[in-house]
């Protein structure tokens, strides 16, 4: 391996998980199959809470890396909260076991289902992101005889340096309220009867390698926290987001307790629980993808490895251009040959790794690695490819956490006109 991965090492020259072969999970659910760390998770999470301590914090979870029960109860059962951004998930959460006095609801489009189903739980908070989205949360907690409990997602215009598509914090992005406009908005809050400020948050982006961005936007919400202060308007917390990045390939990363020490000893001495959002940096590195080599093809300009996975199972490479290491599960020895990671899915785009050194057969196992995060939750079943299984491993012990789907169940809702 070009680095490690926290719960997963190579004995006797076959990929483990914890104590578990993955060739022997592989034998026993089949692939293509996502397999989780339930130690790496736990590190990861322990990771925050170190850098953590000391202050009243929360770490939510960002549930839409990987929206899992399983996973969402070891999350619940360390302590977590949860950053949700639909329904569906605060539905999962609760199936889980999660804390709803732990969760916060961010996104820019909750219906008013949405809302009140929120407010019927008892969550933390409600994150708004615009204007409008006050005057919906006010109406609905009114007709439902509630208080709202709200904060703001504040853009503070502050440049992520991360791929565009998961860059959240700039003025052209959807997300959030103008830095400007925010002070005027929490002043309109401050006067309705059914909405309660209990925060401000900020999300500027994903996998962030540097400190730099996270700690200039901890900056100007302090000043803005600073100036409600003033005005009058206490607060309860102050949600500085997520983003913190994992290593795919030749990333250089801080230590979480690095990447938090700017920001923390900018909030030194204030009262109010610091809120961190991540997502990836607790799984991401924890999962892999497991695939199976189905025909070694030699082309005129490439060379490919056909595999039985596809851009459904990891949209990330055809989506991001990503880079995802992928891993024999048993070494081989030989000089190998350069091929093109290619799945069966009908699309040119449809590849898990450009130009990767393997020695490979038809029938070989692959681990596609760092395929914890959005990898199962942003999956889908194009080409009429049931989505696979999910594997939590916790120590010498493979649990199945969700069934691989059946093509019978993908059209069970289906109806032909007659």
């Amino acid at each position: 391996m070009g680095f490690s991965y926290p719960g997963f090492t190579y004995r006797n020259d076959r990929l483990h998980v914890e104590g578990l072969a993955l060739e022997d999970i592989a034998a026993r659910h089949g692939t293509p199959c996502y397999v989780y760390s339930r130690e790496a998770i736990e590190s990861a999470y322990r990771e925050y809470e170190r850098a953590l301590a000391g202050r009243p914090a929360l770490i939510a979870y960002s549930v839409k890396a990987n929206s899992n029960l399983a996973v969402l109860n070891v999350m619940s059962r360390l302590g977590a909260g949860f950053d949700i951004v639909s329904g569906g998930e605060l539905s999962r959460v609760l199936a889980a076991g999660g804390d709803p006095r732990k969760v916060v609801f961010s996104g820019v489009g909750k219906t008013e289902d949405e809302i009140a189903a929120a407010l019927e739980a008892g969550i933390l908070s409600i994150n708004l992101e615009s204007p409008e989205e006050l005057e919906r949360v006010d109406g609905v907690a009114g007709r439902l005889g509630k208080v709202a409990p709200i904060a703001f997602r504040v853009n503070p215009d502050v440049d992520a340096r991360t791929h565009p598509y998961i860059s959240t914090g700039l003025k052209k992005n959807k997300f959030g309220v103008a830095y400007a406009d925010a002070e005027r908005l929490y002043r309109d809050a401050a006067h309705r009867p059914h909405v309660r400020t209990v925060g401000v948050g900020c999300h500027i982006g994903s996998q962030l390698t540097g400190a730099g961005p996270f700690v200039a936007a901890a900056e100007r919400m302090l000043a803005l926290v600073q100036r409600l202060d003033k005005a009058g308007i206490a607060l309860e917390h102050i949600d500085l987001g997520g983003g913190v990045g994992i290593r795919y390939k030749d990333e250089t990363l801080e230590p979480v307790a690095a990447f938090l020490d700017g920001a923390l000893g900018m909030l030194a001495g204030r009262k109010e629980t610091l809120i961190v959002d991540p997502g990836r940096s607790l799984v991401g590195n924890a999962g892999v993808l497991l695939c199976r080599v189905e025909y070694v093809k030699h082309g005129e300009a490439k060379n490919f490895l056909v595999v039985d996975a596809a851009m459904n199972d990891l949209i990330r490479p055809a989506l991001y251009n990503a880079w995802h290491e992928i891993l024999p599960a048993r070494k081989d020895s030989g000089p190998g040959a350069v091929y093109d990671v290619v799945g069966p899915v009908c699309e040119t785009g449809d590849f898990l790794g450009h130009e990767r050194r393997l020695a490979a057969s038809a029938g070989d196992l692959l681990a596609v690695m760092s395929a914890g995060a959005y990898a199962m939750t942003m999956s889908s079943n194009y080409n009429s490819r049931p989505r696979a299984p999910e594997v939590l491993v916790d120590g010498s012990e493979m649990h199945l956490v969700r069934e691989r789907e059946t093509v019978a169940e993908l059209f069970a809702k289906e109806r032909v006109l007659l």
